[in-house]
């Protein structure tokens, strides 16, 4: 059956109405889920009431109340007590040495021979000259005392008489230049024979035997004593003042720490503080004398030196890692009692062996953290994973 034209219009305009009513229920929901996401979301990013940071794992130590060593510990290096470059006195030929290089030598002990022959045929002339010169000068005399008779009698003139005793003070003086040659002859043929001049440890020959040597030039060998020995080290400034103080009171004891075996250290005593402060340094240099009878210290060897000054009693220490650096100065993190920390400012004395003197800003018995500062801030809370 067909429908009017009428009838047509009013269809399509209900169907138009059932679309839009339709789009806007669409459009309604849509908005309805994007409002809902944005809500939920916002809910998840907020952080929920009452979180708290989590505690940060550090090492607590204690600060103790006991008595310390007052030390100062620096880097020293060993010195021979006395060195001395055994050199060639005359020239000649190296004819022999009579030890090994790195022996042990005794003062006077024979080192070296230089061929004695020249030497040897010098003294020889200079004595036959002064034996000739001997005999002459004897010969005058006895003309001088013949002639001094005639001259008092008149029978020789004063002028004869002169000459017989000018002949006799120059023939004096020719024996006595004599005696002189011989003397030195007899020196340089000495020095052909070379001797050590100290007890100590040779080094290696600088020249082998064969060879000609000179007089005052290159070292032969070098000897360096070394029972005692020197151990040379610069001490900051700002102790110089506490040292003299207390050297001027009794000898200050000093300890040498071998690398190799820390636990026994060698002993000693302050022997020297230098008249002057290294101005490019800011150090003065000073020196202790060691026996080392086991020879465990050696010239240019390096050791860490400890400088006893004296004790410090009822001193406040504390773990040297627990002091910090800031542009403020020397610093602390205190552990309270709820596992809180605040930041301590405080001033560190002397140090002694692991341990730093606190002079100011902590009381014995306080908690510090001596680990784990890099994360910690004051008030942090903290975790104790290894108290001291």
């Amino acid at each position: 059956m067909r429908r009017s034209e009428r009838e047509r219009r009013e269809i399509s305009c209900l169907v138009g109405r059932r679309g839009a009513a339709a789009a806007g229920l669409g459009f309604l929901a849509l908005l309805l889920t994007i409002s809902t996401s944005c809500s939920d979301g916002g809910a998840e990013s907020k952080p929920a009431p009452g979180a708290e940071s989590p505690a940060v794992p550090v090492i607590v130590g204690k600060a103790v109340e006991k008595t310390v060593p007052i030390q100062v510990r620096v880097i020293g290096n060993g010195e021979a007590y006395t060195t001395v470059n055994v050199k060639a006195q005359v020239d000649g030929l190296l004819q022999r040495a009579y030890f090994r290089e790195g022996q042990d030598v005794q003062k006077g002990d024979l080192l070296f021979t230089i061929d004695p022959r020249p030497f040897q045929a010098a003294l020889d002339q200079a004595q036959a000259n002064l034996a000739r010169d001997q005999a002459e000068l004897q010969n005058a005399r006895g003309q001088l005392e013949r002639n001094s008779a005639l001259y008092n009698q008149g029978i020789i003139s004063k002028d004869q008489y002169d000459t017989f005793h000018t002949n006799v003070a120059a023939l004096e003086g020719t024996v006595r230049a004599d005696e002189a040659v011989v003397e030195n002859a007899k020196i340089q043929l000495g020095y052909c024979t070379i001797r050590s001049p100290i007890s100590g440890r040779t080094g290696s020959l600088s020249i082998q035997v064969g060879n000609l040597v000179k007089n005052n030039d290159a070292a032969l060998v070098t000897i360096n004593q070394i029972t005692p020995l020197y151990v040379d080290f610069a001490v900051p400034q700002q102790y110089l003042d506490e040292i003299k103080r207390r050297a001027a009171a009794d000898p200050l004891r000093v300890e040498a720490i071998v690398p190799q075996d820390p636990e026994h250290p060698e002993q000693g005593t302050l022997s020297f503080i230098n008249n002057t402060v290294d101005s490019t340094t800011g150090t003065v240099l000073m020196k202790g004398t060691f026996p080392n009878p086991a020879r465990r210290l050696w010239p240019g060897q390096f050791v860490t030196v400890v400088l006893t000054l004296g004790s410090l009693r009822n001193a406040v220490v504390v773990p040297t890692p627990a002091i910090q650096t800031s542009p403020n100065g020397k610093y602390v993190f205190v552990v309270k009692t709820d596992k809180t920390v605040d930041l301590r400012p405080v001033v560190p004395g002397f140090v002694s062996g692991g341990d730093t003197v606190i002079d100011k800003g902590l009381a014995a018995g306080e908690s510090v953290v001596t680990d784990g500062q890099l994360r910690l801030v004051p008030g942090a809370k903290i975790e104790e994973k290894n108290s001291l």
